[in-house]
């Protein structure tokens, strides 16, 4: 699927037209975040948290979430559609009790205003995917070596502050910062390759639901990215003044 995503002729889709597809696509998506964040809530107001976290529970969770992922993406055209559907809602339903622990971590007040801000990035982002007629597909290889070079970084960065004994605050606010800018182009990276898969699947109805799929789990990661640097920032932020 080299098929460049701009100057597209689409083809008739069961789906409707491109808009429906689109809007079929970050319907999952935004479903998706409802799962998680009312999971969270649960998780908090419940106190399940509490024995979660005592259990270790919290890291089989992560794990389960990674697999769930792994299956998605590598076998995503082998997978009934509605196959495909579950998994994504079931990775939104364990990331929900994961990101439980922010409740505890963050006061209510960092949280909205991290919501709002990021909902705001987001929504910049994606409506300039949609709308620009500039082809991002070369973007794909260059975020994905730059949010690589950013984990290993972070990762060293990390060992040599735990060995030290030397906090690295500017540093880690930098590596926040441009770790929002790289999923921000993610975001519209990632609109427009939905318009790409409305195109190249064509009247594929099993297909189309499937990278549907697919194209709300880019769009949720993205999403839960900037929404938790954002946070880390602003907490960073309020903790200086």
């Amino acid at each position: 699927m080299d098929q460049k995503y701009y100057n597209i002729s689409y083809a008739e889709s069961p789906f409707g037209t491109l808009q429906q597809y689109m809007a079929r696509t970050y319907g999952w998506m935004f479903a998706g975040l409802l799962a998680t964040f009312a999971v969270a809530i649960g998780v908090i107001t419940s106190g399940l948290f509490v024995t979660l976290y005592n259990s270790g529970l919290t890291m089989v969770l992560c794990i389960a979430e990674i697999i769930l992922v792994a299956v998605l993406s590598m076998r995503v055209e082998r997978l009934q559609p509605s196959t495909a559907t579950a998994l994504f809602f079931g990775y939104a339903l364990l990331n929900g009790v994961n990101l439980s622990v922010l409740f505890v971590i963050y006061d209510l007040t960092t949280l909205v205003l991290a919501f709002l801000v990021g909902t705001v990035y987001f929504g910049v982002m994606a409506l300039y995917g949609l709308r620009t007629e500039r082809d991002l597909s070369g973007w794909g290889p260059n975020l994905v070596s730059g949010l690589f070079a950013l984990l290993i970084t972070g990762a060293v960065g990390m060992l040599f502050g735990a060995i030290t004994g030397i906090g690295f605050g500017l540093f880690d606010f930098l590596l926040c910062a441009v770790s929002l800018v790289i999923f921000m182009l993610f975001t519209a990276y990632d609109t427009q390759k939905i318009k790409f898969y409305y195109s190249y699947f064509g009247g594929d109805a099993g297909m189309l639901h499937k990278y549907s799929i697919m194209g709300a789990l880019s769009l949720y990661l993205d999403y839960i990215n900037i929404f938790l640097y954002v946070l880390r920032i602003l907490a960073r932020s309020r903790s200086n003044n």
